[in-house]
């Protein structure tokens, strides 16, 4: 019986699979065969989440379903979500442990594997003392695991060095929301996002990073919205925009300053609101007095009137919605970026209403999730600092250590390799990050690498950081574990599991509990189950800003995701913040933060006239360890381009597809370019997701935001000139 593939899966879903169901030809491509069962579950890659129906068949994801009642996408995916199910059963899979010898890697078995490297972590410790090792994590980890590794390293290591690739990603962000209403979540649901009058979307290419938000972009734009769009490149969201402000890299702040200064100038300040709800407006206003539209137009590069216009538009609008990114957050000043534009949205009342709000568009899988928990080297569970004596006292008590015993806040991502450079870390574990592609100045990061005394990774492929480990343990792909994530609302969903790891390949927390028993910590670790894993997170969590314990697995399926906070069972969750006119400080106040303007660390000259910067494109995803392995993506987007304007192109004699050669203060690289007139004469871009002699990370800097450690991306000074020809092995 031949049946429409459109309908294979639901007919499955209701009767079974029967073996008659073969089409003509039999089933060719195996994502159309007939599923053992669909899975309820979450995509695996950005900060979206998106709902998604797992085809499982023999223990492999063959494809997929449209998960259309799942309320953030509705059935929509974008290209990575809807290829996602082809890194199962890939023939890259790591199926068994790896240990280095001097021929190459050999396969071992699990007790050879985990006995190196208990035994070389006890020995640099003995010798250098806990601090010598230190741990990498990821934002695409599940809550549980972020959980469970931050308190490996605080207890079973005792080292104060964990941080994670979230640093990478949404740190600007996180403390400048703390920092203004005392918590690190947007406070807004995204269906809040339709009903804007005027959108503010800055840094962020939502296009090909948060393919998804653009719906709800355009259900805002139907209704009658406007859009304002601030970004170097005239990114594909632009082509709809009612005002486009060509921002010139790194100069978001004086922008935001400039569009404040005209909403002060002509009064359109709230003030009722400013004087119940906030604490520092003087201070701020007096800070933006220098900043007038022909002063932040000369630094930024906009027109004047485009500055002004900006301004009224969103300090006259009855709902204003501004939503952020890596754009103006990688840089040396983002947690400032982002200061800035948490100002304007309090000085015109724009916060905690439906519709109205400040949002920040969570980059990685469960970067929100991931950053809560404690593997964040500056936090411990439920987004307490780790300086703070009584969330010390509370963490150790259910860890069941004394508060002393906690390590204090250690190095960020970047600190850690700069360590490993002066010999200070001899040792790391990593999991879920792949530095070598993802961290600034690439050339140093394998420099450092090869300085450890002993590395190990815990992967499920082969990265290209893991080709310099000592022992590489094999672990798990996201639905090979149960767990949760938090989406960019911080609504908390459930992953299910919908396969077991295949090989010898083992799931993440188990490895992670058996590595803690053999450093003699196993009383501690006793989880069986993510489910067990959560309990205790539950537990960890209760009372801080981001509260879990009222979140079950069964109410989050019940609910499709629970926004927290969450205090108690009974409890619905939180989709809005603030609603009550509370914030998360202590006095109850959202605080304006004076911002302070200052040039990017790796500053233009003459020999360096050009900007730099680095993004994504929509069929990759960060440094690609996942989506390089997957044909039908690679075909979409399969080398890194260059994209300059003509007229820079005239200037330097190039045309279309030529090989440009880029250098910075740091190191070249030689890439076809794309001659496009959608970015700034004055800017180049590359994605960012390729290794080696593609590596857009070879070129950027370490300079870092002083408060968030976040490196900046966004802006390197570079020049350009055409090449002879394609680089050795092109």
């Amino acid at each position: 019986m031949a049946v429409p593939p459109n309908d294979e899966a639901r007919l499955i879903e209701r009767f079974g699979p029967h073996p008659q169901y073969e089409p003509p030809g039999g089933w060719q491509d195996e994502s159309r065969r007939p599923a053992e069962k669909l899975v309820k579950t979450h995509c695996c890659f950005c900060g979206q989440q998106c709902g998604i129906q797992l085809k499982v068949r023999d223990n492999r994801v063959i494809g997929f379903e449209p998960w259309e009642e799942f309320p953030f996408n509705r059935g929509m995916l974008c290209p990575k979500g809807v290829k996602r199910y082809m890194q199962s059963g890939h023939p890259d899979r790591l199926l068994a442990p790896l240990i280095r010898e001097s021929s190459g890697f050999r396969e071992a078995n699990w007790d050879e594997a985990l006995n190196r490297v208990a035994s070389r972590i006890r020995e640099i410790q003995e010798r250098h003392g806990p601090d010598a090792v230190a741990v990498y994590g990821g934002a695409s980890l599940t809550t549980e695991k972020a959980y469970l590794l931050g308190k490996f390293a605080r207890v079973a290591l005792g080292t104060r060095h964990i941080d994670y690739n979230g640093r990478l990603c949404m740190v600007s962000a996180g403390v400048a929301y703390k920092l203004a209403f005392g918590v690190d979540r947007s406070p807004n649901p995204w269906n809040d996002i339709p009903l804007a009058d005027v959108l503010l979307l800055a840094g962020s290419n939502v296009a090909d990073c948060s393919p998804i938000t653009t719906d709800y972009i355009w259900r805002c734009r139907d209704r009658g919205g406007k859009l304002i769009v601030i970004d170097p490149r005239m990114t594909p969201i632009t082509r709809n925009a009612d005002l486009y402000l060509p921002v010139r890299p790194g100069t978001d702040l004086a922008l935001f300053m400039g569009m404040l200064h005209v909403i002060l100038r002509d009064g359109l300040e709230k003030r009722a609101f400013i004087a119940k709800h906030t604490i520092g407006f003087d201070d701020v206003a007096a800070s933006v007095k220098p900043y007038d539209p022909a002063t932040a137009a000369r630094i930024t590069g906009v027109p004047p009137e485009s500055i002004e216009k900006a301004g009224r538009w969103f300090a006259t609008c009855e709902r204003g919605f501004a939503l952020h990114a890596r754009g103006i957050e990688h840089q040396s000043k983002g947690v400032e970026n982002v200061l800035a534009l948490i100002n304007i949205c309090l000085a015109t009342g724009n916060i905690g209403r439906e519709g109205a709000g400040c949002v920040m568009i969570t980059g990685q899988g469960n970067g929100q999730g991931g950053r809560e928990h404690g593997q964040k080297c500056d936090q411990l569970p439920g987004q307490r600092s780790i300086t703070d004596p009584e969330a010390r006292r509370y963490v150790a008590r259910v860890w069941g250590i004394q508060p002393e015993q906690i390590p204090q806040a250690g190095y960020s991502a970047v600190e850690i390799m700069e360590a490993i450079h002066r010999g200070e870390i001899k040792a790391l574990l990593s999991i879920c990050f792949n530095p070598l592609v993802s961290l600034p100045d690439a050339n140093f990061t394998a420099e450092a690498l090869k300085k450890l005394e002993f590395f190990s990774v815990i992967d499920f492929f082969m990265s290209e950081t893991a080709q310099y480990a000592d022992v590489i343990l094999a672990g798990s792909l996201q639905e090979e574990e149960e767990g949760v994530v938090a989406n960019v609302e911080g609504r908390v969903l459930h992953i299910q599991q919908a396969i077991t790891p295949p090989g010898e390949a083992r799931v993440d927390s188990q490895i992670i509990c058996e590595l803690a028993r053999r450093l003699g910590h196993g009383q501690h670790f006793p989880f069986q189950s993510p489910r067990e894993i959560f309990q205790e997170l539950r537990e960890a969590s209760r009372g801080g800003c981001a509260d879990y314990y009222g979140i079950t697995y069964e109410k989050i399926d019940r609910q499709m995701g629970v926004f927290w906070p969450c205090p108690s069972e009974d409890h619905p969750g939180t989709p809005r913040l603030f609603e009550d006119g509370k914030f998360f400080h202590s006095d109850g106040k959202a605080h304006f933060m004076v911002t302070e303007y200052r040039e990017a660390g790796d500053p233009v000259n003459e020999d360096y006239p050009l900007f730099l910067t680095t993004g994504r494109v929509v069929s990759q995803y960060l440094s690609g360890t996942q989506t390089r392995r997957i044909g039908a993506l690679v075909d979409q987007y399969p080398e890194p381009r260059l994209e300059i304007h003509p007229r820079l192109a005239d200037d330097r004699g190039i045309r279309d597809k030529d090989w440009v050669t880029v250098t910075t203060r740091r190191a070249e690289i030689t890439l076809q370019d794309m001659v496009v007139r959608t970015i700034r004469p004055d800017t180049v871009f590359i994605p960012y997701h390729w290794p080696g002699r593609k590596s857009a990370n070879k070129l950027t800097h370490r300079t870092l935001d002083p408060r968030s450690k976040i490196p900046e991306f966004k802006v390197s000074a570079c020049n350009l000139r055409k090449s002879e020809g394609p680089p050795e092995g092109a």
